[in-house]
C-alpha cells in the first residue's frame, strides 16, 4: 500500500499530462480555479500556411472549412451545456483561431501574439512562448480562461499533441494537464 501512495504522489508532483474520456471529471476538473483551456483551432483543411501567408489578411491564410465551423459550435454547445463559465477568451492573431474563438460564442475575443504559431517561423518559438509564460504569470488566482492557438503551442506549454478542435484543461500552478474530447 504505502508503494501506491508513493508512486500517487510522485505522479502528482510531476507536470503529468493525462487524456481522459469521462465527461463528469472533465466538467468537475474544469470549474476548479487557476485553470485555463486551450483550445487547438477547428478543423482547417492543409498544414501551416501559404508562402504568401499575411497575419492581417484572412484571405493568405488556412481557414476552417465547414466541418471547423460546426465543430467550434460544437465546443461553444458543448461548454454551455455543461454550464462551464468562461471569464475570458484569448486568442491567437491567426485568422482561423480567431474565427474558432468567436463562433464559440463564449464573449468578446481578445487578440494575444503570445498564442501565435511559430510551425513555420512567422513567430520566433522563444518569444511567443515568454510572452505566454508572463500571461500566465499575470492571470488571476480564480477563474476560467479559455485560449484559442496552435498544436505548437500546445504541445510546447502542456506536452500534449491534440487534434483540431481538442481542447486541454490546464491548470497553470501545478502545470498539469487533461485532454478533452468533445464528442
Amino acid at each position: 500500500m504505502n508503494s501506491i501512495k508513493i508512486i500517487f504522489f510522485i505522479f502528482i508532483s510531476l507536470n503529468i499530462s493525462l487524456k481522459v474520456s469521462s465527461n463528469d471529471y472533465l466538467i468537475k476538473s474544469l470549474k476548479e480555479s487557476n485553470k485555463l483551456i486551450f483550445i487547438r483551432h477547428s478543423i482547417a483543411p492543409g498544414s501551416g500556411d501559404p508562402i504568401n501567408f499575411d497575419i492581417l489578411d484572412c484571405s493568405t491564410q488556412r481557414n476552417l472549412n465547414y466541418l471547423g465551423i460546426n465543430q467550434s459550435k460544437k465546443i461553444g454547445q458543448f461548454f454551455l451545456k455543461n454550464n462551464i463559465k468562461i471569464d475570458k477568451v484569448i486568442s491567437s492573431q491567426w485568422c482561423r483561431c480567431k474565427e474558432t474563438a468567436t463562433l464559440l460564442n463564449m464573449g468578446p475575443v481578445q487578440e494575444f501574439a503570445g498564442l501565435n504559431s511559430f510551425f513555420q517561423g512567422y513567430a520566433r518559438r522563444d518569444q511567443t512562448l515568454k510572452k505566454l509564460e508572463q500571461r500566465l504569470a499575470n492571470l488571476g488566482p480564480a477563474g476560467l480562461y479559455l485560449m484559442v492557438t496552435h498544436q505548437v503551442v500546445i504541445q510546447a506549454v502542456t506536452q500534449l499533441t491534440v487534434a483540431s478542435g481538442e481542447c486541454v484543461a490546464y491548470n497553470f500552478q501545478t502545470k498539469q494537464a487533461i485532454e478533452i474530447k468533445v464528442d
